[in-house]
């Protein structure tokens, strides 16, 4: 069970990454976050008072609020390093969250076996390399590297603190919500300082009404990335669960391939079945 959730997170989170990516493309970083988040929090909303989720609120639910709180400000350090470059570099780099969790499992006293030790190796490097690591050209700036890595904390502080943060379906519902709202106010409140500095909140069309379903999709795709790594490091190891849910880079290079035609250099190819090789001694171990 602890496979299977932890590689659908990797899907979705991969998929959210890639739609998220071509929205940023036209729409200002804050607003594709806020306004993704909201439609997240609303359909949420609904589904707690449906369940009944209200019922598990307690202080684990302050969890959810410190994911919701590090989570836009990993997100926008991503984005912005991005916008630094070289991709090549930040991209992999941003995957290196992993640390966070997978340190978690050690100190808690969770052991993995041989054969996983190797499958979180190898896993971890066709990540790497899945993300098309640039090893030659233009210096990479030290802002750049260190967004890259206060990005990459703060996805596995988020990683590690949503699993602490409820017990059961109706308490994890509560948690995602909590966790959602808390992103849409820290989130807008960024963008309203953002615009008060003469920062664009729309594109030059005003709101993009079109781009709503995708809004909604990256969202809650996220919401249920996020669900699903929950669920897998409660019924299994976290170090296990911390480096499958991490495979999502390889996810958005491959809808970049399907969808956009983009070609995978020699390495990120490499990197993707390195990628599948350690997702199968993961599982086996």
């Amino acid at each position: 069970m602890t496979a299977l959730f932890a590689l659908a997170t990797s899907l979705l989170w991969g998929l959210a990454d890639f739609g998220g990516g071509l929205l940023t493309r036209r729409t200002p970083a804050l607003t594709v976050v806020v306004v993704s988040q909201t439609i997240a929090a609303a359909v949420l909303g609904v589904i707690v008072v449906a369940t009944g989720g209200w019922s598990e609120a307690g202080p684990q639910l302050w969890f959810a609020v410190a994911a919701g709180l590090v989570g836009p400000v990993a997100m926008l350090a991503f984005y912005k390093a991005l916008a630094l470059g070289p991709m090549g570099v930040v991209s992999p780099l941003g995957s290196l969250g992993v640390a966070v969790p997978v340190g978690v499992g050690l100190v808690l006293g969770e052991r993995p076996g041989l054969m996983q030790f190797a499958g979180i190796a190898v896993a971890v490097a066709g990540v790497v390399l899945a993300g098309g690591p640039q090893l030659k050209g233009a210096p990479v700036q030290r802002q750049a590297v260190l967004l890259t890595l206060l990005a990459a904390f703060g996805f596995g502080a988020v990683m590690s603190l949503i699993a602490e943060a409820s017990t059961t379906v109706t308490g994890l519902f509560l948690a995602l919500f909590v966790q959602r709202v808390t992103n849409a106010v820290v989130g807008g409140s960024a963008l309203y300082v953002s615009v008060r500095r003469g920062a664009p909140a729309l594109p030059e069309g005003g709101f993009p009404w079109g781009s709503v379903p995708a809004l909604a999709f990256i969202g809650l795709a996220d919401v249920a990335a996020n669900g699903t790594y929950s669920v897998a490091a409660q019924h299994g190891p976290v170090t296990v669960a911390a480096v499958l849910a991490s495979l999502y880079p390889v996810v958005t290079a491959l809808a970049a391939r399907g969808f956009l035609s983009e070609r995978l250099r020699g390495i990120q190819a490499a990197g993707a079945g390195l990628a599948l090789l350690g997702t199968v001694l993961l599982a086996t171990g």
